[in-house]
C-alpha cells in the first residue's frame, strides 16, 4: 500500500515553461539590485556567505558573487544559494500579483483525492523549499499548501542521487516501498527506485523511450491503490 506520495514540480505538477519563461527571467532581471540592497541583511547575508564557501572564494565581493550567480543561471546549476535567492525574489512577484504558480488542471483534484484517502503528500524539487511553498501558496488554484505534509529541496541531496531518497524516506517515516515518487525525469526515478521507492513518470509530451518506468500523461491516470508495495 502506498502511504506517501512525493512529487516533483517542473514538468510534473507544473509546466516547465512557467519556470523558464516567467520565474527565471523575473529573478534574473532583479538579482543585481536585490543583492545590492539586501547584502548586509539576513537571510541574504548568510546566503552570500554560503555561496562564498560553495565557490571557495571567501573574499568575493557582492558584484563578483552576482556575476557567479548569472553564470550559474546560464549553466542551470543546481546551486542551493542561487535557489534561495531566486525564492526570495519570486516571493515579491507572487505577493505583488505579478504572476501565479502554474498547475496543470489535473493536479489539484488528484492531490485532494489522495489526501482524502489518507495518503501523505510531499514535494521534492531542485527549487528551494521557500520557492516551492510560494508556487503552491500562490497557485492558479489559490493556496493549496495545506495538502502537503512536507517539502524537500537540494539540502537533502541532488535529485539523481540515491542517498537523497533514502534521507527523504527516513524523514517521512515510511518504508521506501510504501512511498511513490512522481517525476518527468527518468534519471530521478532511477535513483528513487534504487532507494526502494515506487515510481511513476509523468509524460506531458512525447514518450521517454529511454525509460522503463510506468508512464502516464496526467495525474488522474495514477492509481496508488493499484501500485504493488
Amino acid at each position: 500500500m502506498i502511504r506517501a506520495i512525493v512529487t516533483d514540480i517542473e514538468g510534473t505538477t507544473s509546466d516547465i515553461r512557467f519556470v523558464h519563461n516567467v520565474l527565471f527571467p523575473y529573478a534574473r532581471e532583479r538579482l543585481a539590485a536585490f543583492i545590492t540592497a539586501q547584502q548586509f541583511a539576513d537571510p541574504v547575508k548568510s546566503i552570500l556567505d554560503n555561496l562564498r564557501e560553495e565557490i571557495a572564494q571567501p573574499n568575493a565581493s557582492p558584484a563578483e558573487l552576482t556575476q557567479t550567480l548569472f553564470t550559474f543561471m546560464d549553466e542551470d546549476r543546481k546551486s542551493t544559494a542561487l535557489k534561495a535567492l531566486q525564492g526570495l525574489i519570486w516571493r515579491d512577484g507572487y505577493v505583488n500579483g505579478d504572476f501565479t504558480g502554474h498547475l496543470y488542471p489535473d493536479v489539484l483534484p488528484a492531490l485532494e483525492k489522495w489526501k482524502s484517502e489518507g495518503i501523505d503528500l510531499y514535494v521534492y524539487s531542485s527549487g528551494s523549499v521557500a520557492a516551492q511553498k510560494l508556487l503552491f501558496g500562490y497557485s492558479d488554484e489559490g493556496d493549496i499548501t495545506h495538502l502537503f505534509s512536507g517539502y524537500f529541496d537540494t539540502h537533502v541531496g541532488a535529485k539523481r542521487e540515491v542517498p537523497s531518497y533514502q534521507t527523504i524516506a527516513k524523514q517521512i517515516g515510511h518504508s521506501a516501498g510504501h512511498i511513490l515518487f512522481l517525476s518527468d525525469i527518468h534519471q530521478e526515478l532511477d535513483a528513487a527506485e534504487q532507494a526502494g521507492f515506487r515510481t511513476v513518470q509523468l509524460i506531458r509530451g512525447d514518450g521517454d523511450t529511454a525509460s522503463h518506468h510506468h508512464q502516464v500523461p496526467r495525474f488522474d491516470k495514477i492509481h496508488p491503490e493499484q501500485i504493488p508495495s
